[in-house]
C-alpha cells in the first residue's frame, strides 16, 4: 500500500479472522503509522471496533464521491450501535413478580 492511508479497502483474505473480517467486504480505515511500520492496517471490522489485521489482506480503494458520505455515516452508525450499552434483560420471572405487584395495588 501507498504511503498514505487509504479511506477504504477490500478484504481479499481473511484466514483465521473469519469471525471478523468478511471476504469482499469494504472496510473503513484508521491512520495508524505504527501499525502500518509493523505491516499492518488498523480497520472497523465486523463488531465495529477498530482492530490491527494484516496488511495484504486487504487491497485499497478509492470510493466514488457519490458514496463517501454514506459509507461514513454507515460506519459511524455501525460504531455507535456497538457502543451503546444492551438493554437489560428481565427474566420471565422478574416480569411476572412485577405484573403481580401491579395487579395487588
Amino acid at each position: 500500500m501507498s504511503n498514505s492511508t487509504p479511506q477504504a479497502l477490500i478484504c481479499v483474505a481473511n484466514e483465521g479472522n473469519e469471525v471478523s473480517l468478511q471476504l469482499w467486504k469494504i472496510y473503513k480505515t484508521l491512520r495508524d503509522d505504527d501499525a502500518r511500520s509493523e505491516g499492518m492496517v488498523r480497520v472497523i471490522d465486523e463488531s465495529g471496533e477498530d482492530y490491527l489485521f494484516p496488511e495484504e489482506n486487504f487491497v485499497p480503494i478509492e470510493l466514488p464521491r457519490q458514496v463517501r458520505r454514506p459509507f461514513e455515516r454507515a460506519v459511524r452508525e455501525q460504531r455507535q450501535a456497538s457502543a451503546s450499552p444492551p438493554a437489560p434483560v428481565r427474566s420471565k420471572r422478574a416480569v411476572s413478580a412485577a405484573v403481580k405487584r401491579v395487579k395487588r395495588a
